[in-house]
């Protein structure tokens, strides 16, 4: 299981708190450090089920600085992920990459559910 995460934030920290007091086994991955690349975006994205739009950190700066609420309508699926793949902090965290799901944020009822 991969546990793609900032350190600094909050929701990941409850999440690797979570994560730890459950004994579930992963491997930690920092989004900034280590940005994932559009072909595991693609492969993230078709496994969750969900929209590429649920990838975007709507709360975050770069997300505002860029002006993405009004420039991701007009935008591709592909041109999104490639957006997404240019820097880890336009991507929701954490990301909780399992066999056969792909978990988007954290919502503890709905990794209770997958785990």
């Amino acid at each position: 299981m991969l546990f793609v995460c900032y350190p600094k934030c909050s929701t990941c920290q409850k999440a690797r708190k979570w994560l730890d007091a459950n004994e579930v086994k992963y491997t930690e991955r920092h989004i900034k450090e280590e940005n994932p690349t559009e072909e595991e975006l693609k492969a993230w994205i078709a496994k969750s089920g969900q929209p590429v739009k649920k990838f975007f950190n709507t709360s975050g700066m770069l997300y505002r600085e860029l002006n993405l609420k009004e420039r991701l309508p007009q935008m591709t699926d592909e041109e999104q992920i490639e957006l997404l793949a240019t820097n880890g902090m336009l991507v929701k965290r954490p990301l909780l990459v399992c066999e056969n799901a792909v978990l988007v944020g954290f919502k503890e009822a709905q990794w209770k559910e997958i785990l």
